[in-house]
């Protein structure tokens, strides 16, 4: 079965860190472009963080950059977000995607503006709350 499975969520106070994993089974993360991305009650998805499948190329969303980073191992087929300086406001869901296309900072950015995906996670909640 293709699919992706985030873990990692929970509740964090603010000024805290956590970090998410994506892991694939079914298929190498390693020949995909992935992303993070994030909804909130009553808002529209954000994408968040996605990072080329070569080049290492990555594009970041204006409210994460500083905070939040990416990261493969594929070796263990997963990739990662580490979220450090947590405010109330990054509490959502969070979902990781992957994409099959030619990397490249264009894709990467055009991933995260628009949510294009191949496969799709089922979420893992956030929430930063003292």
């Amino acid at each position: 079965q293709l699919q992706l499975v985030e873990s990692g969520g929970g509740l964090v106070q603010p000024g805290g860190s956590l970090r998410l994993s994506c892991t694939a089974s079914g298929f190498a993360l390693e020949y995909y472009n992935i992303g993070w991305f994030r909804q909130a009650p009553g808002k529209e998805r954000e994408g968040v963080l996605c990072i080329s499948s070569s080049e290492g190329a990555t594009y970041s969303a204006d409210s994460v950059k500083g905070r939040f980073t990416i990261s493969r191992d594929n070796a263990k087929n997963t990739v990662y977000l580490q979220m450090n300086s947590l405010k109330s406001e990054d509490t959502a869901v969070y979902y990781c995607a992957a994409l099959f296309a030619k990397g490249g900072f264009t894709t990467v950015q055009s991933m995260c503006v628009n949510g294009g995906h191949d496969y799709w996670g089922q979420g893992t909640q956030v929430t930063v709350s003292s």
